[in-house]
């Protein structure tokens, strides 16, 4: 069952569930515009990823370099903004997007969830380049990391933007709590896994707890029983 809470929720994304890295496909790849344009037109909120380029640019990309997704080696972090959003992604006519491509692109229509991936300690760089993007965005949008210290940067240089803290199996209790003091999370997003523990449950009573990777619908079933929203993808979605 959906819990309650989600009524009150301000970035609850309804029975759509938010699409893991937009709604995609072959022809769609991860993480990109035609894979956002798809989510939306699903009427589903939107997870994606956020990467720091050379120049201090939050690009939607989710790897530290191009070698999986692009074809080559480069890392995000040596190259700027302009010469990242001219990678063709999976081969496709799909580039690389800027998080203010995306924003413009959603304009508020769905929810958006932004995960920071921090490379070699720049969680406060990557969280502030994702909060001069958000200035002025007036859509339902939250951030979100594993990185505590890049949500310790959210929580006092932009406390009424939304927060979370990822988390999984690897972290244990006095990691979990010493995450939550420096964030103080608004939500949680939780690897599908482990969802069904108790810390979990008991930490649901104080936050929505959004869960990732939901990828079949065993998954899928799983978080509607002990999750807030899934962060989903293939045969994951949520059933109505």
């Amino acid at each position: 069952m959906r819990s309650s809470r989600s009524a009150t929720d301000p970035l609850d994304p309804g029975p759509g569930g938010f699409a893991h890295r937009g709604l995609h496909d072959d022809s769609a790849p991860e993480n990109s515009m035609a894979a956002f344009r798809a989510a939306i037109e699903r009427g589903c909120g939107i997870e994606c990823d956020l990467q720091l380029s050379g120049c201090n640019s939050a690009m939607v990309f989710h790897d530290r370099d191009g070698r999986r997704l692009c074809g080559h080696e480069e890392r995000v972090a040596h190259h700027d903004a302009a010469s990242i959003g001219g990678w063709s992604i999976n081969g496709t006519a799909e580039k690389v997007p800027s998080l203010a491509q995306l924003l413009e692109l959603v304009d508020g229509r769905v929810p958006l969830l932004l995960e920071l991936k921090e490379e070699h300690r720049n969680g406060e760089r990557i969280a502030a380049a994702a909060l001069r993007d958000l200035h002025g965005y007036d859509g339902p949008v939250a951030l979100m990391s594993f990185s505590a210290r890049a949500m310790r940067f959210v929580r006092t240089t932009a406390p009424e933007v939304r927060r979370g803290l990822v988390l999984s199996d690897r972290d244990i209790a006095m990691r979990r709590w010493d995450k939550r003091q420096r964030a103080q999370p608004h939500f949680l997003a939780v690897k599908v896994a482990i969802i069904g523990r108790g810390w979990v449950q008991s930490a649901r009573d104080e936050m929505p707890v959004y869960s990732w990777t939901a990828r079949t619908a065993a998954d899928a079933a799983k978080v509607a029983r002990y999750a807030d929203a899934p962060i989903w993808e293939g045969d994951g979605h949520p059933r109505p």
